[in-house]
């Protein structure tokens, strides 16, 4: 746990959790915490038991904002892609009238990259930490959402280069993954648009129309993530038709080699028969000539199919 007097966009580590109970001249109070922290933070702050409980529980909370009477408990989502899959990881907001507490059970970067620009703006307020961390969380979508982007024209380019088995998966995958972020994209937008709208006295009434601003953002999140379903199911439809274009492709192919041999199998078939008189078996060049034959029509037929775009 690490609390900090922030003034100014200044930091001052702070050692003892019990000078956070007195709200300081100037500034502010964040203490960046995990969850075992919570047992010794929830008596000092009297945190609400179903927040704390929310901060602890092992399943996935969904995106809200909880009203108390001393703070409010918001949960947003942080997200993080790795090329290969999306992490979304919760970040649990205690918002008190002069402290601000971050809860959290893996790292996330938002925190990291907030610092400098909480000096950069001089914040000397909780609310407006909590606004600029939570423009930063919406901020990161849209670099995924890039990313995801980027992944798609590639995906197309290779099935349309050379399709492969393993890109069907690659596409139920992503598809899924993508549906999974439409499905949690909406209750973080109605966590957003209550800090825009509703009544907080924690929340300077200037600093909420700032919310706003955040909102619109969300919500072209929301219409980002709907195109990128509907390609995904573009790009589905294009992998089966590649995958029908080359099955034909491959029995043009075949169907050429057996007409092709069709020919040649009877002429082997005629000279393959026991009878006696059959004359060009007793003629000494019988043999090459058959095969000059079978050489001729073999490749005369090759060449007629090339000409007419059939192999």
């Amino acid at each position: 746990m690490k609390i900090r007097l922030v003034n100014e966009g200044v930091f001052n580590p702070i050692d003892d959790l019990q000078t956070v109970l007195t709200p300081p001249l100037a500034g502010f109070y964040w203490i960046d915490a995990d969850v075992d922290d919570l047992a010794e933070l929830q008596p000092l702050f009297s945190l609400h038991d179903l927040a704390v409980e929310d901060c602890l529980s092992e399943e996935e909370q969904r995106p809200k904002i909880e009203i108390y009477e001393n703070h409010y408990f918001i949960v947003v989502n942080s997200i993080r892609f790795d090329d290969e899959e999306i992490f979304l990881r919760a970040l649990n907001v205690f918002l008190g009238r002069h402290f601000i507490i971050t809860v959290t059970k893996q790292k996330i970067n938002e925190l990291r990259t907030l610092k400098p620009i909480l000096w950069e703006q001089e914040v000397s307020g909780p609310d407006r930490f909590l606004y600029l961390l939570i423009d930063l969380v919406v901020d990161n979508y849209f670099v995924v959402g890039d990313r995801i982007e980027a992944k798609i024209e590639k995906l197309e380019e290779d099935i349309l280069m050379h399709t492969k088995k393993s890109h069907l998966n690659e596409i139920i995958g992503l598809r899924s993954e993508i549906l999974w972020l439409k499905k949690v994209l909406g209750p973080q937008k109605d966590v957003i648009n209550t800090l825009n709208k509703k009544d907080l006295r924690l929340i300077d009434d200037q600093l909420q129309k700032y919310f706003s601003d955040i909102y619109e953002n969300a919500v072209k999140i929301s219409e980002t993530f709907d195109t990128y379903r509907d390609l995904m199911s573009n790009l589905r439809e294009a992998y089966q038709s590649s995958i029908a274009n080359r099955a034909n492709e491959i029995m043009r192919v075949f169907t050429a080699m057996t007409v092709i041999f069709m020919p040649l199998t009877i002429i082997t078939g005629i000279y393959g028969m026991n009878f006696d008189n059959i004359p060009e078996i007793h003629w000494k060049y019988g043999y090459f000539m058959i095969l000059g034959i079978m050489l001729v029509l073999g490749l005369g037929m090759v060449v007629i199919f090339k000409k007419k775009d059939w192999i």
